[in-house]
């Protein structure tokens, strides 16, 4: 075997190793969510009888309630949050790509520090003064949190991605009498899509799996998402565990991150690796 064949061969063996071992969690859930109240306490993978009455539960049953509206609260605060970051981290990070001012390392250096502060100790002041503020349990008290962990790495990305595009397409664009925000909008955005489609994609990850800011700044349905509403699950008795009906969340939550994935796989690569343009 030539030394070629037998790297690919290694490659192969190594992507196997970490697909097995990334995919056997969520493996484990699947077969969970099919499982009945009785199969849960057997030690066999998959389920001795499939059942749908786990998602049954959390969209018809006694977690319909519980389920769907922390969905409709996941989804409605993480495309704002997403949309938000997005627009504030493009012009910000535009602007720390062409434009030289004092305090531009400053800035990145801020949001570096802010990406990688620990959100738990922030969470009881921020309790505090939600509270009194008015913004406890509302969706724009969990918006604003969000930016913090969306915004930096969002402008890490971008900034990162406008150096790439050359400096002679704006130059053109301004010669031939275009503002400087419609050289902007006009020539640059266009070419950083793919940087853009991407943070937007990585935005909207970390704000969906959010789980420490949504248990603690909310106390009830009216702005709870849906990691913080699984902890609140229960059995149709007290007896029963709700594992099965976690489960089954947990597959119908992790559907639009795999469904985003798979569509836009491309696009994620491009704007991760390639960026718009060669300089």
């Amino acid at each position: 075997m030539s030394h070629t064949a037998k790297s690919r061969l290694g490659w192969i063996i190594v992507t196997a190793v970490v697909l097995i071992y990334s995919l056997f969690p969520v493996a484990a859930i699947f077969a969970t969510s099919f499982k009945t109240p009785g199969d849960l306490g057997n030690q066999t993978f998959w389920p001795t009888s499939w059942t749908w009455e786990n998602y049954e539960m959390i969209f018809v049953g006694d977690a319909q309630g519980l389920f769907l509206s922390a969905l409709r609260n996941s989804i409605g605060i993480t495309l704002i949050a997403t949309f938000i970051a997005v627009v504030l981290a493009t012009l910000c990070a535009y602007a720390i790509a062409r434009l030289n001012f004092p305090g531009k390392r400053l800035i990145l250096g801020g949001a570096l520090a802010v990406s990688i502060f620990p959100v738990i100790s922030v969470v009881t002041p921020l309790f505090n003064l939600w509270r009194t503020i008015g913004l406890y349990d509302t969706w724009l008290g969990l918006i604003i949190p969000y930016l913090s962990l969306t915004l930096p790495i969002s402008i890490w990305t971008l900034s990162a991605f406008f150096r790439q595009i050359p400096w002679d397409l704006e130059q053109a664009a301004q010669v031939d009498g275009a503002t400087q925000w419609q050289a902007f909008r006009k020539a640059i955005v266009p070419l950083a899509a793919p940087g853009v489609f991407t943070t937007a994609i990585l935005a909207f990850f970390i704000a969906w799996n959010d789980f420490v800011y949504g248990i603690s700044l909310t106390s009830t349905e009216a702005a709870r998402p849906v990691p913080a509403a699984l902890a609140f699950f229960t059995g149709a008795s007290q007896f029963e565990e709700p594992t099965g009906a976690i489960s089954a969340a947990a597959i119908v939550v992790t559907i639009p991150v795999v469904v985003l994935v798979l569509l836009f796989q491309r696009r994620i690569v491009s704007g991760l690796t390639q960026g718009a343009v060669k300089g």
